[in-house]
């Protein structure tokens, strides 16, 4: 019995996988304002632009290291919510 019980807590006990948002967030802003003036702000953009140059970043297309190890990661679906999340903040 004991067994089976902490076999079964085993999973509750990991650590949640945090949101493609919360990681980009790290660097480009919960707001979409990074605060290294060497990382672009997000917030407003195009998401159009925004989903094309994540997809180019996941395709190797467009060279950037920190970028392409993120977005090789992502899915498409979560390339697009990273996208419209940015795009519907205000601009500043």
């Amino acid at each position: 019995m004991a067994l089976a019980m902490a076999a079964s807590t085993g999973p509750a006990l990991a650590e949640p996988r945090s949101s493609p948002v919360e990681q980009c967030a790290y660097c480009h802003g919960e707001d979409g304002i990074a605060r290294d003036t060497e990382v672009p702000h997000l917030a407003g953009q195009n998401e159009k632009y925004l989903f094309n140059q994540m997809m180019a970043f996941r395709a190797g297309k467009r060279p950037h290291k920190e970028m392409r190890f993120m977005a090789r990661h992502m899915t498409v679906q979560e390339v697009a919510a990273i996208a419209a999340y940015y795009a519907a903040l205000p601009p500043r």
